[in-house]
């Protein structure tokens, strides 16, 4: 039974899984509430059928409680805000996932799944999965909510100088002769945009890109713009594509 029981837990945490993955668009919003309502009935039908369950009265005392908050939460929020109540509901499903996975690996006894020296190879592959599982649907789950309410922007961060800095730094690797992976660069005498990733620098190397910025900042470089549409900007080079 309790192999059943593994393997129909890991099935539910796939379903909210899913459900987030439903949740994160408005078309597709009423599939992955499908998919968590099934995720849900199968895992708490699953552990009430388990043998070492008899707290009946505190399971259902939950339930009552908990179905409780929910209806009253889910009658005051307003129909458009429902996609992002949703996933954070189910950031609470997963974090109740890894605290069991916790609660079984530092106390396996309770969980009849070995000792504390000892737990069952199988055991720890469910915990394993389950505590992998259950953080990405956390995780996964505040991310959704985060971007269906607005709050999280999918737009790159980007400062001043952004580009100086990168140029300071491939400046500052050249003489360890690093091999840069580079991204949508270009570096000509008229145009900087150097985007690249590397290796970790030494405090004398940041020493050296700050000094390489500011000695180029102070230079005060004129800045020229003009506009033009897309077909002239890419005749005359003045525009790169990546």
């Amino acid at each position: 039974m309790e192999n059943i029981a593994a393997l129909v837990y890991v099935a539910a945490s796939v379903l909210f899984i899913l459900a987030l993955r439903g949740l994160s668009h408005p078309e597709t919003a009423r599939q992955g509430l499908n998919f968590g309502m099934i995720g849900m009935a199968l895992a708490i039908f699953t552990t009430l059928m388990l043998p070492q369950v008899t707290g009946w009265f505190v399971i259902l005392l939950g339930i009552a409680v908990g179905g409780s908050a929910g209806a009253y939460i889910a009658n005051k929020i307003a129909m458009t805000a429902l996609p992002q109540l949703m996933a954070a509901f189910h950031s609470l499903v997963g974090l109740a996932a890894v605290f069991v996975a916790a609660s079984a690996f530092y106390n396996p006894e309770a969980f009849n799944i070995g000792t504390a020296d000892d737990i069952n190879l199988s055991s720890l592959i469910e915990m394993a999965v389950g505590l992998a599982i259950g953080a990405i649907t956390f995780t996964g789950s505040l991310i959704a909510w985060g971007k269906l309410q607005g709050t999280i922007s999918g737009k790159p961060v980007i400062f001043t100088g952004q580009h100086l800095l990168n140029a300071a730094l491939s400046h500052a690797l050249a003489p360890r002769g690093v091999a840069i992976a580079q991204s949508g660069s270009l570096v000509t005498p008229q145009r900087l945009r150097f985007d690249f990733t590397g290796p970790q620098l030494t405090a004398a190397e940041l020493r050296g890109v700050e000094e390489w910025v500011n000695r180029a900042a102070l230079r005060a470089h004129a800045v020229h713009t003009q506009h033009m549409s897309l077909a002239h900007a890419k005749a005359v080079n003045a525009v790169a594509m990546f």
